[in-house]
């Protein structure tokens, strides 16, 4: 008997709490600068211990909260973290959208994407 593969989160509705909003810097490294509102899912554990990592994506200002529809998941071969994509319900962005969008902070880890 094969075994189950987890259902992919993509496409569920999620709620985003911005503790790093665009154009902030991260508070233990001065030179990473947010370049798209970056936060978490409180009450979906992660695998680091903590809430939920999310990038949010096609919103132009910082902002305190999101809801959204999950994207794509960024999957680190050197990390024990994922990351969510975020954006409006409908919103679509590519996959070369989503890495360039994300790589001021993926550009440190081996990453995959899967949408």
């Amino acid at each position: 008997m094969l075994p189950l593969k987890a259902q992919s989160p993509i496409g569920l509705e999620v709620v985003v709490t911005v503790d790093r909003p665009k154009g902030s810097h991260h508070p233990d490294y001065p030179d990473l600068l947010y370049e798209v509102n970056y936060g978490y899912a409180e009450g979906v554990p992660a695998a680091d211990g903590e809430w939920q990592d999310a990038y949010i994506l096609g919103v132009s200002e910082p902002i305190e909260r999101f809801t959204g529809q999950l994207i794509a998941v960024i999957h680190r071969r050197d990390d024990i973290e994922t990351k969510w994509v975020v954006a409006a319900a409908g919103c679509k962005f590519s996959l070369e959208e989503i890495q360039k969008q994300t790589h001021f902070q993926e550009k440190y880890f081996d990453t995959w994407i899967e949408l």
